[in-house]
């Protein structure tokens, strides 16, 4: 059997449909235990939360140990065990609305092999276009990373959140949460529900809090602090992980160029997510 070029899959593409129905808008809203959503026909749906449609509809006999699908497919073999959704950006043409028929293509950017200190890694860089009847409504790539499975939990370097913040609010995490955003996400990665696999295969300390939750709640402080604003664009990139049981709080700071940066913060203080929105003039 020849060896598998994972090069070979740069340039694949595939393109779902959906309908923005408003179910998984009330269920989101219920879950993060915020205010009702507007969800009548027509209504803007809130900023990325088109993750939760265009939902991979994996059969429960392709799913790997680690509850992802299996290998392949889409997404390239890559032989690497753990895999993260480890940082992305998007940028926002007009609202996508609630009712739209709406259309993505993913196409595989970039693939790339590299070494660090936890050994070989592999990070596969994923574009999608959104499109509504009304034209180009979101641009978004997403950096996926594989990596080896880790013999321990080893703690990431110190990276304190900066001491001098705009505004910072606590957020509190739990099981029922998490188990509702990879119920709303069809994520069935272990990591994040499942308390034995997470601590004895994958080495965690606790349940893992998910990076797109972090990156949407993110963004949702940062939009309830500017409540005229949109944005043009949003840039996130997780750097630890947060636990289910960390004691966390969000941060933002304004910049210079009318932006903002944000951060999720765990309990030592450690930054596990950096973001930075930029609004539209």
């Amino acid at each position: 059997m020849s060896e598998i070029n994972l090069q070979d899959w740069v340039g694949k593409t595939e393109e779902h449909q959906d309908c923005l129905y408003p179910t998984p808008v009330k269920a989101l809203a219920a879950a993060l235990d915020g205010p009702q959503r507007d969800v009548a026909h027509g209504a803007p749906l809130p900023d990325i939360w088109h993750w939760l449609y265009f939902l991979p509809m994996t059969s429960r006999s392709g799913l790997g140990a680690d509850g992802h699908a299996q290998r392949g497919g889409f997404l390239p073999p890559v032989a690497l065990e753990r895999r993260m959704w480890a940082s992305g950006q998007l940028t926002f043409h007009q609202d996508l609305q609630i009712g739209d028929e709406v259309i993505k293509t993913a196409e595989i950017l970039k693939v790339a092999e590299k070494s660090g200190k936890a050994g070989s890694m592999v990070f596969v860089t994923v574009k999608h276009s959104i499109r509504s009847a009304r034209g180009l409504a979101v641009e978004e790539e997403q950096n996926i990373v594989y990596l080896p499975m880790p013999k321990v939990f080893t703690p990431a370097p110190p990276n304190p959140a900066p001491a001098e913040l705009d505004w910072q609010e606590p957020y509190a995490f739990d099981p029922p949460l998490l188990f509702r955003f990879s119920a709303l996400t069809f994520n069935a990665h272990r990591i994040h529900y499942d308390i034995h696999y997470a601590t004895e295969v994958e080495k965690y300390p606790g349940l893992v809090v998910h990076g797109p939750l972090q990156s949407l709640l993110l963004l949702g402080s940062a939009q309830k602090h500017h409540p005229d604003k949109k944005p043009a664009r949003y840039e996130y990139r997780g750097v630890r992980p947060l636990f289910v049981f960390d004691q966390a709080t969000i941060g933002g700071k304004a910049r210079a160029d009318g932006g903002d940066d944000l951060y999720m913060i765990n309990t030592d203080g450690n930054m596990t997510m950096q973001a930075t929105v930029f609004w539209r003039s």
